[in-house]
């Protein structure tokens, strides 16, 4: 008895669903030479000359006089789904975005370098003029520790006394300076280390465009 039932049910909708093709030519015919049709959630069909009420919010299927499909209209995204797709727009320009700026650095490192010699023979000169500055540090600190002792050798003979403005103010200007000077120092040694890692990036951009252009570069 089951069975019969379930054989009844199947053929039913068969014949529901041959119903509505047969119909559609004439639906077709009604609404200048377009019909519209959709199934909702519970498996029905909807078709009409011009969008059923109940194909809103589904999607739906635009079909030609022929009985053909035209084109498929996809069901309106959700709150999630447009939320989704504007993230992954905004990604997708962001990306653009850096694609692009990196081109111009590509292009600006090959500009700038004809081979792996040209970036040694920057990176050294860029390290010389800092540690120039580091080797003319030094020698003034060397200077005012002389000048600084001086200082001191004349404070000797005022232990008891009050100290003269020039020697108070000696001895606080070296002091203030030999500070100064080590702090210039430890700020050039950081910046040779920001040097370093400068070179060895362009460095190892330039060997992936090399590469990527099919160029051969020495070790």
């Amino acid at each position: 008895m089951f069975r019969a039932r379930a054989e009844t049910f199947v053929l039913a909708g068969v014949l529901a669903l041959a119903g509505l093709v047969c119909a559609l030519p004439a639906l077709a015919q009604s609404g200048g030479g377009k019909s519209y049709c959709c199934t909702d959630q519970t498996g029905r069909h909807f078709c009409g000359d011009i969008l059923p009420a109940q194909c809103y919010g589904h999607a739906y299927r635009e079909i030609g006089a022929n009985g053909r499909t035209i084109r498929e209209i996809p069901a309106p995204m959700t709150a999630e789904q447009r939320a989704q797709r504007a993230a992954e727009e905004e990604q997708r320009q962001k990306d653009a975005v850096l694609k692009k700026e990196q081109n111009l650095k590509d292009l600006a490192l090959l500009e700038t370098y004809a081979d792996l010699k040209d970036i040694e023979s920057m990176r050294q000169r860029a390290l010389d003029d800092v540690r120039k500055l580091i080797v003319n540090a030094e020698t003034r600190i060397a200077e005012i520790i002389v000048l600084h002792k001086k200082f001191e050798n004349e404070a000797e003979f005022y232990k008891k006394k009050t100290l003269p403005p020039e020697i108070e103010k000696g001895l606080a200007n070296t002091e203030f300076e030999s500070k100064a000077q080590k702090l210039i120092i430890e700020a050039k040694k950081k910046e040779m280390a920001v040097i370093q890692e400068k070179y060895d990036e362009d460095r190892k951009r330039f060997l992936d465009l090399q590469h990527n252009r099919g160029v051969k570069s020495p070790p």
